[in-house]
This record gives structure tokens, sequence and C-alpha cells, in this order.
């Protein structure tokens, strides 16, 4: 009481005291990231005798397997240029599904990373040709990569944390008088933001492991960003960059689908399919589109396309264009010989290269399964209709079950933003711990996602931020189990055996810590714990994005 009292007294001017606040806010946030950096290259030089090796030498494998299919078609000095390089980049999905022994393919990478992984492995051997796969130079320009999209996605959650707690409509008698709302804002956007560039899941995933699973944590933020400012059409194209980038992006991006269509803003669910489905295009043209026809094709409708925009007077007519466009590129694509092997083998394959309830060690819902006997391809209903036979398998089941929970997810978004309730948060970032928890077929590694975006929970209440918090905890400790059991060195076994015998106790945990996320999502409240009804404003509701897109 005596420091409310002081911290609500008039002391300073209103002036002095922001200029001191910046202040404080700048030598914090420097000193958060330096210490951040610090800290990713501790990880980095401590845990190499632990290092999960395969991820790196399997990404430079393909990387290489590109530089030689590049030879292949180039025998000439061209070969080792950049256009040599996308030769075989181009080439190599193609020559992977020509190759393959009863469609086990090795490579799972989407477009995008598989172009990643090219790009530095010439760098490597370029600056490098000596190395090996065990020297540290070899991995250093992916950390960076990493070190940016950490840096990014810490600053995507202190926008998307300011801007819902900014229109808020609930009071916050906690803090001091002489604090605005924008101020308040403010700083729980750096309290969210300072906990996700510290998450010690991510900077072992990133640093110590290390994998690429970080890379699409950027385009998912800024994509629930671009929604919440009704920018729908760049939503769906940072959905599409991302999916290119790792594929299990896609399991959750249909809550910016569904979250329009609660809303009942059809043409909304539209330009998302229309921003990914031109994005997509755009990224995989070179195999859609592979002869003169092809492209002959694709300019007429694109210029019929253009007549009929510029004719009519139409809303958002760039994100139509550029949605039909995309949709052409596919079916020109389909009906001239194009090339669908990167979808293949960069989505499909990666369902399939993993028949298992769970990879190595999960604390979810398909451990518990495995546990009690069940496997993912067990069946739980089969029906006939005539000459067609449904077979219902665990698998199905479990996605199917998933997909409603993320249906839910979008009609728990659209509730609070109607409401201006700040966990609208906890809706986006929802679908990521019931895709750990409720999907077979996960590794231990895919709760990062969920503990790095649940740090929004900061700027929402108390309770929820303690459970961001414990699933923290429970996605580091599955991460250093597993490292430790690729390793086993004697030091560790003893550890490895507890960790082994938690697994059960901690799925459970995060099976009640995941519902209890999911039940705020939702908004729902239980009449006999209500502590008092919510007033309802009287002023206008505002929406969190006040302009419409220009596409």
């Amino acid at each position: 009481m005596i420091a409310q009292s002081l911290l609500d007294r008039t002391i300073t001017s209103p002036h002095a005291r922001e200029v001191g606040l910046r202040i404080l806010a700048i030598l914090f946030i420097l000193a958060l990231f330096l210490g951040g950096v610090q800290l990713r290259r501790w990880i980095g030089e401590n845990t190499r005798h632990v290092r999960y090796q395969h991820d790196i030498v399997n990404a430079f494998y393909w990387g290489q397997e590109t530089l030689k299919e590049a030879r292949r078609l180039s025998p000439d000095p061209s070969a080792n240029s950049w256009t040599g390089l996308f030769r075989g980049y181009l080439a190599l999905y193609d020559r992977v599904k020509q190759k393959a022994y009863k469609n086990d393919y090795g490579l799972d990478y989407p477009p995008l990373r598989l172009l990643t992984m090219a790009i530095w492995s010439k760098q490597v051997r370029d600056g490098y040709p000596w190395v090996d796969n065990e020297h540290p130079k070899l991995v250093n320009p992916l950390l960076k990569i990493n070190l940016v999209c950490e840096l990014i996605s810490a600053a995507a959650i202190f926008f998307l944390v300011r801007v819902c707690v900014r229109r808020s409509l609930h009071a916050h008698s906690t803090w001091p008088a002489w604090l605005s709302r924008e101020q308040r804002a403010s700083i729980c956007g750096l309290a969210a933001a300072s906990v996700a560039w510290l998450e010690p899941s991510m900077i072992l995933d990133a640093h110590g492991w290390p994998q690429w699973d970080v890379w699409i944590l950027p385009f998912y933020l800024f994509a629930a960003l671009a929604a919440l400012k009704n920018r729908w059409f760049w939503c769906g194209c940072l959905l599409a960059l991302g999916a290119m980038l790792k594929g299990q992006l896609l399991f959750v991006a249909p809550l910016f689908l569904l979250w329009p269509l609660w809303q009942k803003r059809w043409i909304s669910a539209l330009r998302v399919l229309a921003g990914f489905t031109a994005t997509a295009a755009l990224i995989v043209s070179p195999w859609l589109l592979r002869t003169p026809g092809a492209w002959i094709a694709f300019a007429a409708v694109a210029g019929a396309s253009l007549l009929v925009a510029l004719r009519y007077k139409l809303r958002h007519k760039g994100a139509w264009l550029a949605g039909i466009l995309g949709c052409a590129a596919f079916v020109i694509g389909a009906f001239t010989g194009g090339s669908f092997a990167w979808f293949e083998i960069g989505f499909l394959y990666g369902t399939k290269h993993y028949p298992y309830l769970f990879i190595s060690s999960c604390y979810n819902l398909a451990s518990l399964l495995a546990a009690a006997g069940w496997s993912l391809k067990d069946n739980l209903l089969s029906a006939h209709v005539g000459s067609v036979h449904f077979h219902l398998t665990l698998q199905w089941a479990l996605r199917l079950f998933f997909l409603g929970a993320v249906a839910l997810c979008a009609r728990g978004a659209a509730r609070h933003l109607r409401n201006r309730d700040p966990r609208v948060l906890i809706a986006i970032t929802a679908p990521w711990l019931l895709m750990f928890v409720l999907l077979g077929q996960m590794h231990e590694r895919y709760l990062v996602w969920g503990a790095v975006v649940s740090a929004v929970a900061l700027g929402v209440s108390v309770r929820l931020s303690i459970i961001h918090f414990i699933i923290s905890a429970a996605s580091t400790v599955m991460i250093v189990h597993v490292m430790l059991v690729d390793k086993k060195l004697d030091a560790t076994l003893r550890a490895i055996d507890v960790l082994h015998g938690i697994r059960p106790y901690a799925s459970v945990l995060m099976l009640v810590c995941v519902a209890l996320y999911f039940w705020d999502a939702l908004g729902w409240r239980i009449p006999a714990f209500r502590r008092g009804a919510v007033k309802t404003a009287t002023s206008p509701s505002l929406s969190l994005g006040p302009e419409p897109e220009e596409a």
C-alpha cells in the first residue's frame, strides 16, 4: 500500500517521467539483447559434447546433393556459378523421386528450406573447401539465421501484445495511476518479448541442438498481427512463405481461414486464400510452368484478368488478381506436365516418414496412448457404403479432433476481438499447443513453437503466465532428454533414467495446462466461478485494425 501510494503520488512532471521511462526502456532492451546474444554463444560452446549432429549432417548432405545435381546438368565451369546452383536446385526434387525406392525419399525439405541449405552449402564449400561436417564454421551461417529469426519473433510478440493490451477494455487497477494505457501496453509487450527472447527451449533448440524450427515463427506471428490489423491478404502471403520453410505451419494455418468465417466475413477468408495461393504459386512456378505453352497460357489468363480488373471497379482488385493468377498457375501446371514432386517430397512425405504415435520423448496424449498399447494406424471405426469402404484410424481421429479444436480457437479469437479482450492472444497461441498434445507423429521439438508464442500470456493474466513457464520448462526438458539419449555419456545415464520415468506424469501435466489455456482461448466462463459480471462498454466497439487492406 505504501509503495502503491508513492507510485501514484505526483513527484515529478509527466514529461520527466516519460523521458525517464524511455531511457530505462532503451537501457533495458540493450542489456537484454546483449545478454541474450551472449547466452546463445555460451549455449553453443558448452553443448558441443551433446550436440545432435544428425540434422546438421542431413542439411549439409542435401545441400551437397543440390551442388552435385548442378554439376551433372552443367559439366562446364558454369556448374559452380549461381546459375548452375539454381539449375540443380530445380532438378533435385524430380531426381530424388526417380531414384527413390518404394517412395522412401529421405528428403523432406520444402522448397525454401532446400534453397537455403543449398546456398549455405555452396558458401561453405567456396570459403572452406577442406572442412568436414564436424567443423564449427559449418554451422555458423545457419546459427546467424536462427538468431535473426529469434530477434524478429521477439519483436513481433512485442507488437502483438502491445496492440491487444492497448485496445483492451479491461481495467488495470494494479498499475500506477500515472501510467497511461499506451505505457501499460508497451510494458506488457516488453515483458512478453523479453520472456520470448530468453525462452530456454528455443535457445537450446536453435543453438544447442541445433535445428531450424525457429525460422517459421516470424511468419506466423506477423501473420497474426496482419490479421489483427485486417490485412488478410498479407496474412495469407506470410503463411505461405513460412510453410515453404517448414510444413508444420500448415497445421495451424486454418485458424486464419476460420477466424473471419466465424465473423461472417467471407471476403476476408477469400483474401487469406488469395494471398496464400498467390505466394505459393510464385515460389513453385518454376516447377509448375515448365513449357513455353504453359507460360503462354498463363500470360493469356493474366492479360484477361487484368483487363477485367481495369474495366470494373472492384474492392481489393489487387488481391483478387493475385489469387486468380495463383490458381491459374496450379491448374495450368496440372494440365501441361508441370512437376508436383516438390509437394509430394517436401510436404506429403513428412506425414508418412514416421508412422508412429510419437517420436523420441514427448509429453502428450499420443505418448499416453502408445503406453496403453495403441498404434497410429489402429482402426477405430469402419463403415461400408455400397462398394466404398471407410476406415477411421487413430491417426485421422486425432487429426479431426485437433481441427475441431482449432475451429473453436478461431471462434474464440473472433469473440475476443469483438469484445476487445486481450485473450485474443491466447486464441492465437492455442493451436500450437493443441497441435503438440493432440496429434500423433510429433517430435519433442515441436512444443518449442507453443513455448515461444505462449509468452504473450504475460499481457493477459498471471495464471496463464504461470502456465507458460510450465510449458517452457517441459519443452526444455524434452529437448535435453533427446540430446542426452543421443550421446549417452556415463555422467548423464542417471538423468536419462529420471527423465524417462517422469514422462507419463509430465504428459498428464501438459494436457492439464493446455486444457486450461484452451479454456481461456474459448472465452467461456462457468457462472458459479464468476467473480462479477463484465461491464459492457458504452463506447462503440473499435476494431484492432481500423483501416481496410488495399492490396
